[in-house]
């Protein structure tokens, strides 16, 4: 399954790198893929992922991404 969702706030290849490895450390997370322009960032799973947990990774790659 993939679930989409948007992240805000990303200025630079880093940012997308970190965010990628943070959610990709999620439980339940088998791939990430994410694009620096508009946002897109598509959480590959066998089963639904808590989107909290989804949040609270973006927030450990950096404070000032926020995901929708």
């Amino acid at each position: 399954m993939i679930t989409t969702y948007t992240v805000s706030g990303m200025t630079c290849g880093h940012c997308v790198k970190a965010i990628k490895e943070e959610v990709g450390n999620v439980p339940g997370v088998t791939g990430v893929d994410l694009t620096l322009e508009g946002g897109a960032l598509a959480v590959h799973s066998e089963a639904p992922v808590d989107f909290d947990r989804i949040v609270e990774a973006v927030y450990e790659a950096g404070e000032d991404y926020s995901v929708a």
